[in-house]
């Protein structure tokens, strides 16, 4: 029996020293792996199973001190406790007081760093900053991320609901996808508080019901020939802007931000980068030859990379130079951005132009996305076919006749 006892060792030995194994007694082996990596491993066996735990790297721990904590883990396993399971209860307590220290103002700063890349320029950023700066960190901001709950979520967003439905909404999504992300990262635990659909919809009014929806003022399209009357009479670069805009239909940044290496003349085009544009897609806008006269005036004056340069040096018109043309001219009860609906009115009543096409002229997305994935083109010889229709009725002599310019199928 002790023969083939002392066989069996010698093989379990052998089996061991082929797996990179080499014992030192008492359950403590040098571990050395196929690329030459050592490190220590005391191996025990408790409740009938055997375990591995590993100590450490031999750049870490000397053989003494391997041999120290093996000793340490055979006193456990005297005492009936597993030293695996041991140091795993320490990692849990370990994370635990990590997501207790990880405030919300750490996790919305982590948040934002982790995201912005895939945000478009920094205007995302700095309205994701602003928001939780002026709503939430002055509330949330010192307290741990595990101890968010319903009450102070509420807390921040009943202070806004009814005053600022809009604004409001924004928070909680922005709440609610900062405690996501701490939940994700093991920071907390259980459902997010801040959730709207079967949670916090049911203490909340729906924000349409607490303020009306606020459309942007826009001239009504049997006006806009004498408007332009008016506006051709304006000097400065801010007019020929808001000339641009209402001959083009484009949003307010995207003219101002409009840069000369984004102009080809020869070709009548102006190419908005996807960067630019609101939905995150380059936009095509064929340029009328009332458009194209609006850019050969700046090409006379041409002092910067943007087509309408600003007071400041190299830095485009603000945002309300604009209005400031609108409100000096008397139409202050008006906004640039209805003109965008005075045209899409414009082509729905007095054109016979298909929806998309307005729809495309004005950069919005048409169809949903198996739609959108489809569709390879942007009707933009249409469209240039319908800026000139649009120009033309924008040049009509003010008669206070509509006049009818429906184009034939």
């Amino acid at each position: 029996m002790a023969k083939r006892a002392a066989g069996l060792t010698v093989r379990r030995i052998e089996s061991e020293r082929r797996s990179g194994m080499f014992a030192d007694g008492h359950g403590l082996y040098l571990h050395v792996s196929a690329l030459g990596a050592k490190s220590w491993i005391f191996r025990y066996t408790f409740r009938g199973k055997r375990h591995d735990l590993g100590i450490g790297s031999v750049s870490l721990f000397s053989l003494a001190e391997a041999r120290d904590r093996a000793f340490a883990a055979r006193r456990l396993i005297a005492d009936g406790r597993d030293p695996l399971a041991e140091r795993r209860a320490a990692k849990t307590l370990a994370r635990l007081d990590q997501a207790k220290a990880m405030t919300f103002a750490d996790c919305a700063t982590a948040y934002i760093e982790a995201h912005a890349a895939g945000w478009r320029g920094t205007k995302s950023r700095r309205q994701w900053e602003t928001s939780l700066a002026s709503y939430v960190l002055p509330r949330l901001g010192g307290l741990p991320a595990a101890e968010i709950d319903t009450a102070l979520v509420m807390r921040v967003i009943d202070a806004i609901w009814s005053e600022k439905p809009e604004t409001a909404s924004r928070v909680r999504g922005r709440i609610e996808s900062i405690l996501d992300w701490a939940t994700t990262r093991g920071y907390r635990h259980g459902d997010n508080p801040a959730r709207w659909r079967g949670h916090l919809e049911n203490l909340l009014p729906k924000k349409t019901k607490v303020r009306a929806v606020v459309h942007h003022a826009a001239l009504p399209y049997g006006e806009v020939a004498g408007f332009m009357v008016e506006l051709r009479g304006q000097q400065g670069v801010a007019a020929r802007a808001l000339e641009f805009a209402v001959l083009t239909a484009a949003r307010t940044g995207e003219v101002l931000s409009a840069s000369w290496g984004e102009i080809d003349a020869a070709q009548r085009l102006w190419t908005i980068p996807a960067a630019r544009m609101k939905a995150g897609r380059e936009h095509r806008v064929p340029l009328s030859s009332a458009a194209m006269a609006v850019v050969e005036q700046m090409t006379a004056i041409r002092s910067s990379l943007f087509v309408f340069p600003g007071v400041r040096y190299g830095q485009p018109p603000s945002k309300t130079a604009l209005f400031e043309v609108l409100r000096n001219m008397g139409w202050g009860h008006v906004t640039v951005h209805g003109f965008r609906s005075c045209f899409r009115d414009w082509v729905a009543e007095r054109t016979s132009y298909p929806t998309e096409v307005a729809e495309m002229a004005l950069a919005h997305l048409v169809g949903d996305k198996v739609e959108q994935a489809y569709r390879r083109s942007d009707q933009f010889e249409r469209r240039r076919e319908l800026a000139e229709v649009w120009a033309k009725y924008c040049d009509a002599a003010p008669t206070g006749q509509v006049v009818s310019l429906r184009r034939g199928t």
